[in-house]
């Protein structure tokens, strides 16, 4: 398929999960596809995913490359233009919900500044770092957000929680900026998908799929009945980059959770056995 060709297409945190699914997804349809992170061996098992799909293995960039470092951000972007000469996407995908043992109001600022460094700062300075480029191209944005940003609360993770918040208001802000000189902006909204998100946390893999399988198990947590795969959120990244597709679509988050975030105390529970229970 050749949806994308021609098109330069920066993914950041690829090296796995969603980011993945999402680079993979754009090299099946023709993409230039630069992908980093900052563990070589896990951009090298993308990179083989990536070559069994391309045509040319021209058309794959790896750049292992610390997102939260100045240094690292221009690396990524410079490696892009000298290996492609432009960018024409750019997928905000890289985050964490950073932990030290720490939860609720209990969380360290120290933690605060990682948290909002990774899911929120490194966003903004990719951005402007890549405007340039992508105002030059008429290109696309799409941040990763997730149903942590609300309105429903986190408790335990209240950094995380109001770092997404904030990457959800900060794309629609900036969504009606540059629409203005053509470059689209919008998100995704993740529920729980079946990633090694847990595992960056510290949760064994065992125990991940347990959490997961319990999740898709409980009528109130996922509706759908089952956790969403990385290539499901890729589907919806790729789709909001695609301008033939979406291209009415400007500053929005679009949530994709199975159902998860419509979720009330109600629905949460069984009605029919609460009022046998009441007769």
């Amino acid at each position: 398929m050749t949806r994308f060709a021609g098109k330069s297409v920066i993914i950041t945190g690829s090296s796995s999960g969603i980011g993945r699914a999402t680079a993979v997804l754009f090299a099946k349809n023709g993409a230039q596809v630069t992908i980093t992170g900052r563990n070589a061996e896990k951009l090298e098992a993308t990179k083989k995913k990536l070559l069994k799909v391309v045509k040319t293995p021209d058309s794959v960039n790896v750049v292992v490359a610390n997102l939260t470092d100045a240094q690292g951000q221009d690396q990524i972007i410079q490696s892009a233009v000298k290996k492609f000469g432009k960018i024409d996407i750019l997928i905000n995908n890289a985050g964490a919900n950073v932990v030290d043992g720490t939860v609720n109001t209990d969380q360290s600022i120290d933690l605060y500044h990682k948290t909002f460094q990774i899911n929120f700062q490194a966003v903004v300075e990719m951005v402007k770092k890549t405007k340039k480029y992508l105002i030059e191209s008429k290109g696309e944005i799409v941040n990763v957000s997730s149903i942590a940003a609300g309105p429903q609360a986190v408790s335990m993770s209240p950094y995380y929680a109001a770092a997404k918040a904030a990457l959800n208001q900060y794309t629609r802000c900036v969504a009606l900026d540059l629409i203005k000189q053509g470059v689209r902006v919008n998100s995704v909204s993740p529920g729980i998908i079946a990633t090694n998100f847990m595992g960056a946390m510290g949760v064994p893999e065992q125990a991940q799929k347990k959490i997961v399988n319990l999740f898709a198990s409980e009528k109130g947590c996922i509706p759908a009945g089952v956790p969403g795969k990385p290539e499901d959120i890729a589907e919806l990244i790729v789709f909001l980059s695609d301008r033939k597709r979406s291209f009415y679509i400007v500053g929005q988050s679009i949530v994709a959770d199975g159902g998860t975030s419509l979720i009330s105390p109600m629905e949460s529970q069984n009605l029919e056995d609460v009022m046998e229970l009441g007769t």
